[in-house]
């Protein structure tokens, strides 16, 4: 199928809707939440949540009925990621930093992208608490609230400002690869910082905030604008073993300048590895423990 896009209009559009959803992020920021939980204790989601998602995705629709959609909340309650094809689509995530905004911590925001024959077009990251409207269009550039964004030159990691997820320290299956990767690199960059939204920490790599941020615990509605942001801004988006995005399956290493990307995969491969030799002796540990108890 052909599509036809009036990409001016998807931008004009989806701006005024983003904006009006904002309104409710703020005004219910120090209200009460209805708060429930999805895949563990610390993914939480709340009435609001739900509610954005549902304006957003039913205004686009209206207007773009050819379109599809690829939203967080709708995800979660089917529980069914779909395919990411050709047609026009946009990836939504209605609040990311949920806990953040659980807690009236202004590091929230809707995160809007589309994407049209699996190329990220718009990217839109909007945080109404703090009033940054993050925008890129591809091909022309990123900007914070109009203002034109560069990401940092700075090309060693012992001079760059590291963002790192320390929250998927929650998921015991891969605790001990996280806490590995914080340790490696805090012994080593200028600083660690953690803002627990991670469409904003890429806004923040795309502005020269930072030099770095890695996770791999994410999903396409976390990253999808701010990859075409960073991107946008200067700086790049890597798998974390180095090698190339997959927006479906986001490992993120995020860089202002490309040139911190061979050593900073090295160093997490370095970090992981030490961390998989670990459990090999510890489940021969355990396996020699189990044995010497069957007598």
């Amino acid at each position: 199928m052909v599509y036809q896009l009036d990409l001016d209009h998807c931008y004009d559009f989806v701006m005024s809707l983003t904006i009006e959803s904002g309104k409710i992020i703020k005004d219910a920021l120090q209200g009460t939440k209805n708060i429930e939980t999805k895949k563990g204790d610390w993914d939480l989601v709340t009435q609001y949540d739900k509610r954005i998602e549902k304006i957003l995705i039913a205004g686009l629709a209206k207007e773009f009925p050819d379109h599809q959609f690829i939203g967080e909340e709708t995800v979660a309650s089917t529980n069914f990621l779909p395919e990411l094809t050709d047609a026009p689509t946009w990836i939504i995530d209605p609040i990311d930093g949920t806990t953040n905004f659980v807690h009236s911590f202004p590091h929230t925001c809707i995160s809007i992208a589309l994407v049209v024959k699996r190329n990220i077009e718009i990217g839109i990251v909007y945080n109404p608490i703090l009033d940054q409207l993050f925008t890129a269009r591809r091909g022309e550039g990123a900007f914070l609230n109009g203002k034109r964004i560069q990401s940092s030159k700075i090309s060693e990691l012992r001079s760059s400002l590291v963002c790192i997820e320390a929250s998927y320290a929650a998921i015991k299956s891969t605790r001990d690869l996280l806490l590995g990767r914080v340790e490696a690199f805090v012994s080593i960059a200028h600083g660690i910082r953690v803002l627990g939204s991670a469409a904003l920490t890429l806004c923040h790599i795309a502005m020269g905030a930072a030099e770095l941020y890695l996770s791999d615990n994410l999903y396409p509605w976390d990253v999808a604008a701010g990859v075409l942001i960073i991107r946008e801004a200067g700086g790049d988006v890597y798998d974390t073993s180095g090698g190339e995005f997959n927006l479906m399956k986001p490992r993120v290493l995020a860089v202002g300048c490309s040139k911190l990307t061979p050593e900073v995969a090295k160093l997490i491969r370095s970090s992981d590895d030490k961390i998989y030799r670990k459990r090999i002796i510890n489940n021969q540990d355990n396996s020699l423990e189990s044995g010497s108890g069957s007598n």
